[in-house]
């Protein structure tokens, strides 16, 4: 079921606007991983060359798979609010008793070795399609926020505008593999009629694949429809250009909007990433092995009941944990149990042959602080190491997910650069052996000077846009900016160079037309 990107590169996608030779693009992402990220070319998605980190042993996975199947079969799950789903389960031989399905032992595992372990996200760039699966790790911005921190310092309520804007940074940022979803939430367009706008966006300011609406089947349809307007019918229905987020409603509940959101995208072959979203002790048992156990039950539901819908159709075993203070009841980040809840949940994703969604750049700080650094640094490197596949809100997210901030995208998305060249592992090249400097240099003096870092240091290490680490009193004479301030000037530099990325007028003005009338279909909604 995997296909590589090569194979795909010249066909399906309606224009050919935006494509680079292979070398002008090799050269360009070269000179974007020296500097650490300025805008400019999109890296390639990562291939990581280096070992995931596991926690649990064989005893322990089979533990948490006998204990999940018990939860299956014993509690069930329930599928609210829609006949349809829960005809489908009593047809594949379940038990179902009013909206709870009881799963038999092993059915749930027997539906998914249809689903395929890798597969390809396509963009409208065909140069900018990426693998989901294997070793691949793409990272996606933040997601669902309907608060922003501007520019100015105001937590306000997000606009239209700051959408764009973050689909503008995340399409100019080298080291993010997609432009996301819900990148915050414009709260200045009807509820109804804002999936079109932001869809719209998407295809409009960005050529990185994206992600569609799911907060109504309706509004999934007219996702596809537009997918379709870009990308051609035959090729949508063949491919996968969407993923879509599918959360359960833990614990064990899916309901009416997600299952319908997921049955319109699964039929079109299009791919969900099935979540629960756990706040441990609220959500799930406040023990991790207790919450692995509920995160593998709910995964295994869903996610097989995609292949109910359309044997093939591409999902992804997911994950959002997190903890929460046992005093206040806030969410917590950064802290070691949803570590490890993600590392033992990638495995169990590994062990069905699903890819894995977890973690990103989390924090629960109110600004892009100190609090916020820790906490985000210690999600993103648990989510590299436990070999996660598709990373959301691994850019701009802020206050336990309240706030996309500008600021915070600019900061992480240089850790994402720095994040893609770990992922690299050690070169063992016969240059990156360095015997000859060795030799040259010998005992007791440097390499400053010498022939290999002459000719290395163009790319030796990773060069950071934002960090300052020149002397005291150079940080003083340009004005002892902190790092929030820096991101602040390199993020509005950025979007004064934005320039938008070729889409044939033909096709923009037919998804003009067809938001157009959609819009027109329907009075506005804000509730």
């Amino acid at each position: 079921m995997s296909e590589g990107i090569e194979q795909v590169a010249g066909e399906g996608t309606p224009e050919g606007g935006g494509r680079r030779s292979r070398e002008g693009r090799g050269a360009a992402a070269r000179r974007a991983s020296r500097t650490g990220g300025g805008p400019g070319p999109s890296l390639p998605y990562i291939t990581r060359k280096i070992r995931e980190y596991e926690v649990l042993d064989e005893e322990g996975l089979q533990l948490i798979e006998a204990n999940a199947d018990l939860i299956l079969e014993e509690i069930g799950i329930e599928f609210r609010e829609d006949p349809e789903a829960l005809q489908l389960w009593r047809d594949a031989g379940a038990d179902v008793r009013g909206e709870r399905v009881h799963f038999p032992k092993g059915l749930c595992r027997e539906l998914l070795k249809t689903a395929p372990s890798q597969f390809t996200w396509h963009a409208r760039n065909p140069e900018r399609s990426v693998q989901i699966g294997g070793k691949a790790t793409v990272f996606v911005p933040v997601y669902g926020p309907p608060f922003v921190r501007d520019l100015e310092g105001n937590r306000r309520y997000a606009t239209i505008e700051d959408f764009r804007n973050f689909v503008k940074l995340a399409y100019m940022a080298p080291s993010m593999h997609s432009s996301g979803g819900t990148v915050c939430e414009p709260v200045d367009v009807p509820v109804n009629k804002r999936h079109l706008d932001m869809v719209y966006s998407h295809l409009k300011y960005s050529d990185k694949p994206f992600m569609g609406s799911v907060t109504a089947p309706e509004r999934a349809e007219d996702s596809i429809a537009m997918a379709k307007i870009v990308f051609g019918d035959e090729f949508v229905e063949n491919n996968t250009v969407m993923m879509n987020l599918i959360n359960a409603n833990s614990p064990m509940v899916f309901d009416e909007t997600m299952v319908g959101a997921l049955k319109v995208y699964a039929r079109h072959n299009q791919a969900c990433v099935v979540s629960p979203f756990i706040l441990s002790g609220a959500m799930s048992p406040v023990t991790v092995a207790g919450t692995l156990t509920q995160i593998l039950a709910e995964v295994l539901a869903g996610a097989s009941f995609t292949q109910l819908i359309r044997k093939g159709a591409p999902v992804l075993f997911g994950t959002f944990a997190a903890s929460i203070s046992m005093q206040s009841g806030a969410p917590t980040f950064g802290s070691p149990e949803p570590s490890l809840v993600s590392y033992g949940a990638a495995q169990l994703a590994r062990r069905l042959g699903l890819p894995f969604r977890t973690g990103g750049s989390l924090c629960g700080s109110k600004v892009p602080d100190a609090q916020a650094a820790h906490e985000s640094a210690n999600t993103l490197n648990m989510t590299l190491l436990a070999g996660t596949n598709f990373v959301l809100h691994a850019a701009g997210w802020l206050e336990g997910g309240l706030v996309s901030s500008y600021e915070k995208f600019m900061i992480d998305q240089d850790q994402l650069g720095m994040m893609q060249k770990f992922a690299e592992g050690i070169d063992l090249s016969e240059n990156a052996q360095a015997l000859d400097a060795i030799r040259e240099v010998g005992p007791g003096s440097h390499y400053l000077g010498c022939a290999h870092t002459q000719a290395n240091f163009q790319t030796a290490f990773y060069r950071s846009p934002l960090a300052d680490n020149n002397s005291f009193e150079q940080w003083e004479i340009e004005g002892q900016k902190r790092i929030e301030e820096r991101a602040n000037a390199l993020c509005r530099s950025w979007l004064e160079s934005y320039e938008a990325p070729h889409l044939d007028p033909a096709i923009d003005d037919a998804l003009l037309a067809f938001i157009k009338e959609r819009k027109d279909s329907m009075p506005d909604a804000f509730t």
